[in-house]
């Protein structure tokens, strides 16, 4: 199940399902961490077992969850956004962030069917990037703030260890989903 990410403090708080832990990961190791994540993305999207087809990464085979492939799409989307985010923060005082509806991008924007190495690719691209505006953060700057919806308030450190999590997160979503699938 895809936990509530407007519940628990994500910026701060440990992972009880995936056991990320944000604390644990310092502003120097964030741009290696997710430069590294187009990488762990490819594997399960593009490497399908004999016999295999694309539709496998389409498949629902478990109530209440995305397929493996919109887990996928929504990470791609997630370091887009989130790189975003963190330019405004780093540019702008305080700048408001503004909702994403992340359920209803599963459907309106068609995740189930992009192609799977494309997204695959999206992901390395969008974790680049973002390693890439993260490795260049100093000093206070990991501080400066934004705001998402009424009051959440996040700091550039706890907006890129968010993005952080998610895809470590997905990719054990990815991972059952697939099993799932396969029969496993």
């Amino acid at each position: 199940m895809t936990p509530d990410w407007t519940g628990p403090d994500w910026q701060h708080d440990r992972c009880a399902e995936c056991a990320f832990d944000p604390g644990a990961v310092g502003p120097g190791e964030l741009a290696e961490k997710l430069a590294g994540m187009g990488r762990r993305y490819t594997a399960p999207l593009t490497r399908l077992l004999p016999g295999e087809t694309d539709d496998l990464l389409r498949a629902h085979p478990v109530e209440g969850t995305w397929s493996a492939l919109a887990y996928a799409c929504h990470v791609r989307d997630v370091l887009d956004l989130f790189h975003q985010r963190i330019r405004d923060m780093l540019t702008e005082d305080n700048p408001t962030l503004g909702w994403w509806d992340h359920e209803a991008a599963v459907a309106l924007d068609g995740y189930d069917s992009d192609d799977p190495a494309a997204v695959a690719a999206a992901v390395g691209e969008h974790a680049t990037a973002l390693a890439g505006t993260l490795a260049a953060v100093t000093g206070d700057a990991w501080d400066r703030t934004g705001v998402r919806g009424a009051s959440e308030v996040f700091t550039v450190l706890g907006a890129a260890r968010y993005a952080l999590h998610e895809a470590n997160h997905h990719l054990l979503d990815i991972g059952r989903v697939l099993r799932a699938a396969r029969g496993r």
